[in-house]
């Protein structure tokens, strides 16, 4: 059985940090491939700053060296809220052979009770919380546990510089420095 990862967000830019985070679980459980999704409309956040399949792209830039990291357009396909309980469902189905690993930073393993349908979504999914400092990663749910060393880059902080016409050099692949570019990208 395959052992496919999935990391889920807006990705609004995709940063180092995605890339290292996602590396670490990667190796750490040995899992055959990683897949970015970025999400349509989270239901925990704002609308994300820029178009879904522009997000979509500057993934798919950030990862391009990479063979075993993909990404998935499932959930801008589909319309309205990005729930992880409509996309396990429906990649289980698609996929019966693969077991799925559900990849969340620490910070969202506090708000694992709030999550769309979880007494279900646990029982079809294995999450990993990927440590980060400043938060624990207790639950009353079972999650596997990955560290990572502290990179604090952050997808806002990210779009304030470039609003600033600060660098961003050494935060984002260059292949998404230039998205933004080309694309005028946060200076509203």
């Amino acid at each position: 059985m395959r052992k496919i990862g999935l990391f889920g967000g807006t990705f609004d830019p995709p940063h180092y940090g995605h890339l290292i985070m996602a590396e670490q679980v990667y190796e750490a459980l040995q899992l055959d491939e990683i897949w970015f999704i970025p999400t349509n409309q989270p239901p925990h956040k704002e609308n994300a700053k820029s178009k879904g399949m522009l997000r979509y792209e500057m993934i798919q830039t950030a990862i391009s060296d990479h063979s075993a990291f993909k990404v998935d357009p499932i959930e801008l396909e589909r319309n309205g809220k990005s729930y992880t309980i409509d996309t396990i469902t429906f990649l289980q189905k698609k996929h019966p052979d693969v077991c799925f690993y559900f990849i969340i930073g620490g910070d969202m393993v506090e708000y694992l009770p709030k999550w769309h349908r979880i007494d279900e979504l646990i029982e079809l999914v294995t999450f990993v919380g990927v440590k980060r400092p400043g938060y624990q990663l207790d639950s009353k749910y079972q999650v596997l546990e990955v560290d990572m060393p502290l990179i604090d880059i952050s997808s806002t902080m990210i779009r304030e510089r470039v609003a600033n016409s600060q660098s961003i050099r050494y935060l984002t692949p260059s292949s998404v420095r230039k998205l933004i570019d080309d694309t005028r990208l946060y200076l509203s």
